[in-house]
């Protein structure tokens, strides 16, 4: 049985795919990205990084622009590069104060250029994030506010003119307009560095060490935020910029790219775009096209593979950590073995050494989801000012944790279970650090807390 063959079948049961649809399409190698209007066009409804990066070509990576971490190092996310495009309305990009800014949103509505939902949904995103980045103390706050406000503003009028549409295998743009720092220098003012944690950072310099090798690597990870892959990047930066700039291919879930405070971001990362089994009937019209767009994706993801020196991020949970119901404490969703078993089995499949980690993520305070899955667009977004931590533990062997089992189903659920037992004791360690307020001292004999960035 073929590489590709045994990948297609585990995609299958990752995505809910038929096989009988899914091999009548043909696989296009062309990866050119467009813009277009068309229904047919638009892979999903909303931006959820629920999937895989990846690290292709890391060592010919340039450094990030500005390493320097902290609220007083903050890039604006305007400095990135629009020389180039002029033929449409700047007029978020003239603004001087706050009440031209609101008063630019209004005019826009007014002249039909901005539908009046995504209006209104601009004027609370503005108030959340002032109201953020001002509980940072920053001198410089205001200014931060309005130049990077402004210039979401202006990437979100542009897509609303000009809609973009994603390949099943999208690059990051980062010129003429740098959609990569844009995100960077967004988030950056919402973290507080101060009490901010990295767990076990020796791991990710054996990380590049593997990867120098041609290895792939798999981090099995929960997944807290819309701003995931800025939180990582950003607690890396300093001591790993390829690392941290470079792991950005996102497997993005079905609900992606039509909500548009969500999309200029995304085009900042390199996605494979995928619809989830979860929501692949949601409109029984487009299923088919949702089938035929996997089979795309997944003929891209076999590629990835086969490579070598990719670094794979993916949640097995399927989506968003959300609070208890109960308690309201946050904490990591569970695993879904199947997703963990047959991540695992296209990495073994693809014929390149592969080794997989437990990664856990905190940073719900920062963007946290609404507290129940919404299928509906144009979710509200709570923003707000606060410490985050990233955490690896040593790989993980399935031999040897399944060692003892006799039954293939038993033995995917232990591995399973092993790799998120391993993201909550990570987890709870970093949530002692920030909210315990006990800091690097939290550190225990299996996890050291670092702030390498300070």
């Amino acid at each position: 049985m073929s590489s590709f063959v045994v990948c297609y079948q585990a995609w299958n049961g990752m995505l809910g795919l038929s096989a009988s649809s899914c091999f009548s399409s043909s696989f296009p190698g062309a990866r050119v990205l467009g813009r277009s209007v068309s229904r047919e066009g638009v892979w999903g409804r909303k931006l959820c990084f629920c999937g895989i990066y990846g690290v292709r070509n890391w060592m010919a990576a340039e450094p990030v622009e500005d390493r320097r971490m902290g609220r007083r190092a903050a890039v604006l996310a305007s400095d990135t590069g629009e020389e180039a495009e002029l033929t449409r309305s700047r007029s978020f990009l003239s603004v001087r104060a706050e009440e031209d800014l609101l008063a630019c949103i209004r005019m826009e509505a007014e002249a039909g250029r901005l539908p009046s939902n995504i209006a209104s949904g601009l004027e609370e995103l503005y108030n959340n994030y002032r109201n953020a980045v001002l509980q940072s103390g920053d001198p410089k706050a205001s200014e931060i506010i309005l130049s990077n406000m402004s210039a979401a503003f202006d990437r979100i009028l542009l897509d609303v003119e000009d809609p973009f549409v994603f390949s099943p295998y999208h690059k990051a743009i980062r010129e003429p307009f740098d959609y990569y720092m844009f995100g960077q220098n967004y988030i950056r003012p919402l973290v507080d560095f101060s009490r901010s944690y990295v767990g076990n950072i020796s791991i990710f310099y054996d990380m590049e060490e593997i990867l120098r090798q041609g290895h792939n690597i798999v981090l099995m990870s929960n997944h807290q935020t819309e701003a995931d892959p800025a939180i990582i990047a950003l607690l890396l930066e300093r001591n790993f910029p390829h690392l941290a700039e470079k792991m950005v291919i996102f497997v993005a879930g079905d609900r992606v790219l039509i909500d548009p405070l969500c999309k200029p971001f995304s085009m900042g990362r390199n996605l494979l775009c995928v619809y989830s089994k979860k929501h692949m009937f949601d409109d029984p019209e487009l299923a088919e096209m949702k089938r035929i767009a996997n089979t795309k994706s997944l003929k891209e993801l076999a590629m990835l593979l086969r490579t070598g020196s990719n670094i794979i991020w993916i949640a097995p949970s399927g989506g968003r950590d959300r609070p208890d119901p109960v308690t309201g404490e946050w904490y990591p969703a569970s695993f879904d073995s199947s997703s963990v078993d047959n991540m695992r089995r296209l990495l073994e499949h693809s014929r390149v050494p592969g080794h997989i980690y437990s990664l856990a993520l905190l940073c719900y305070e920062i963007m946290p989801p609404p507290r129940q899955v919404e299928k509906a667009i144009g979710e509200r977004r709570t923003i707000a000012y606060g410490g985050v931590g990233l955490s690896v533990a040593p790989e993980m062997s399935f031999n040897e944790i399944t060692a003892g089992c006799v039954n293939p189903e038993k033995a995917k659920d232990a591995f399973s279970q092993a790799l998120y037992d391993s993201v909550l004791e990570q987890y709870d360690t970093l949530k002692s650090a920030i909210y315990g307020h006990k800091g690097l001292n939290a550190s225990n004999l299996m996890i050291a807390l670092s702030q390498p960035f300070q």
